[in-house]
């Protein structure tokens, strides 16, 4: 009796459980009855507790439906490569008229990307998202081109942009999923990436802006502005602006823009109060980098701001969201001493795998823009 108890396999009065005999099964359309093999026959009511019920939301990312030559559906793990007649969604299942409405699932630091999108069908849904390639950036993408979503990776390098396609398609081949060339260094990058999107005359419904470069040496881009301004803000800043118009025609839609806790030890004005424009764009003689990436996460949560005040009215909500101190990415790669720190630091950080900052993301881009479960 103990080791059923261990295995939680031990007798029990729950009104849930099924009597010897009998097996819960779904239709296609999602509605749960129950067979009784002993007598023979179905019924849609549970035979304990009475109560109809159906499943909730769509499959899990990477599972499809599909129907046997003798017309039963059975459910197909693209993933795990396996088939199986047991409907997944059966773990997730609602009363037919429920007494009160369901309580809103409540996240917490240890959520992730995948506990958050469980059930959600983002088929209709068109997400951009900057820097897509790795870390952070590229956990989102997964998550939810996994989910259906058609996403398109805006990436700098396009090898590695390919390279990030392909590790998805191959958890999903089914997976939406594509790279674009957008080099925010180049304003004319960010400006060929616009039109190229906008020739695929397909709408827009969230908009990520996650690339970002840190601990970088001072130069100048080919637009004569100092990298790191115009990488982490500038280059987003125009890229929304060019893209304003097809996120108003596709609202609900929403805008992402990864700032950093970091915003406040710094400053962008002058003695008397006033926006000191040299501190953005700063020379070689005045520039840190620490104090760069500063400054110009400080600007993401100001345009953030700004452009939620202009666009929500429009239909287009606009959030800037910190990640997280401890995760760990490949943003220090600019500079071999923060590598040094970072790889220090790396056993204190959650992995990419844990996710949880990406369930930040997931839970600001979803509200108001994807479908309800």
């Amino acid at each position: 009796m103990a080791a059923l108890k261990y295995a939680g396999l031990e007798d029990t009065d729950s009104e849930e459980e099924l009597p010897p005999g009998w097996e819960e099964r779904t239709t296609r359309d999602g509605w749960v009855y129950y067979a009784n093999h002993l007598e023979e026959k179905t019924q849609w009511e549970h035979p304990k507790s009475g109560k109809r019920k159906r499943v909730a939301g769509g499959l899990p990312y990477g599972w499809e439906q599909e129907t046997d030559e003798s017309g039963q559906v059975y459910f197909v793990d693209h993933i795990n490569k396996r088939t199986t007649y047991l409907d997944p969604r059966l773990a997730f299942t609602v009363e037919d008229n429920p007494v009160k409405p369901p309580t809103r699932q409540k996240y917490d630091g240890n959520s992730t990307a995948m506990e958050i999108l469980q059930g959600r069908d983002l088929s209709e849904k068109v997400v951009i998202i900057t820097g897509a390639n790795s870390g952070i950036g590229f956990e989102t993408a997964k998550s939810f081109a996994l989910h259906g979503a058609y996403v398109i990776l805006a990436c700098r390098n396009m090898s590695r942009g390919n390279d990030a396609v392909q590790r998805i398609l191959g958890e999903w081949h089914k997976a939406k999923v594509e790279a674009m060339t957008l080099d925010l260094a180049s304003l004319h990058s960010v400006q060929q990436f616009a039109e190229a999107f906008k020739s695929k005359n397909v709408p827009l419904h969230i908009l990520i802006c996650n690339a970002a470069t840190f601990g970088a040496p001072w130069c100048l881009t080919e637009d004569g502005l100092e990298s790191t301004f115009q990488v982490n803000h500038l280059g987003h800043f125009y890229l929304v602006q060019l893209l304003e118009d097809v996120l108003r025609s596709s609202s609900p839609a929403r805008v992402v823009v990864v700032s950093s806790e970091s915003h406040r030890f710094t400053e962008i004005k002058d003695s008397s109060g006033k926006l000191d424009f040299s501190l953005l764009s700063p020379s070689k003689k005045e520039y840190w980098a620490m104090l760069a990436y500063n400054r110009s996460k400080l600007c993401n949560i100001l345009f953030s701001n700004e452009l939620n005040r202009r666009l929500s009215p429009h239909g287009v909500m606009c959030n800037s969201v910190h990640p997280g101190n401890m995760m760990y990415s490949s943003i220090h790669r600019s500079w071999w001493v923060y590598t040094l720190l970072f790889t220090l630091a790396r056993p204190f950080t959650k992995s990419m795998g844990n996710l949880s900052h990406s369930s930040a993301f997931v839970q600001i881009c979803f509200e108001n823009v994807l479908p309800a479960v």
